[in-house]
């Protein structure tokens, strides 16, 4: 196999992920190594394409999402995939401040509460 190829061992170690993750990727069709009898091996573009759903999933995108933003390349191009990306990474953006929002809330009430707690144990 040429250099480039990376083993289901090395992939799995390059992204620091568990073989059943790696095989679940390639399960609901996320991933499509080149087969050798048992062997899988990973070209560049499967390397790009994980790194793109560990970021996906990072951005807290579903695995569905990825997968279908990621079919939208071979579907219809680069230019309609940059739009879906940018329509996706709005509405997260949006959900991600409003996570943020609730988690500031829950802070400020939790140091409330701890702050109101140690008063009266100094009374």
């Amino acid at each position: 196999m040429p250099d480039e190829l990376l083993s289901f061992k090395e992939m799995c170690a390059r992204f620091d992920v568990t073989p059943r993750t790696l095989r679940y990727y390639e399960y609901i069709e996320l991933l499509a190594p080149q087969k050798d009898g048992r062997s899988r091996f990973y070209t560049p573009r499967e390397v790009a394409r994980m790194t793109l759903i560990l970021r996906g999933r990072r951005f807290g995108f579903s695995l569905e999402e990825i997968r279908q933003w990621l079919l939208l390349y071979d579907a219809k191009g680069t230019e309609e995939q940059y739009q879906v990306w940018i329509d996706m990474a709005d509405r997260q953006l949006g959900e991600l401040s409003r996570q943020r929002d609730e988690l500031d809330a829950t802070i400020a009430d939790l140091r409330e509460l701890r702050d109101r707690t140690a008063d009266s144990l100094k009374r």
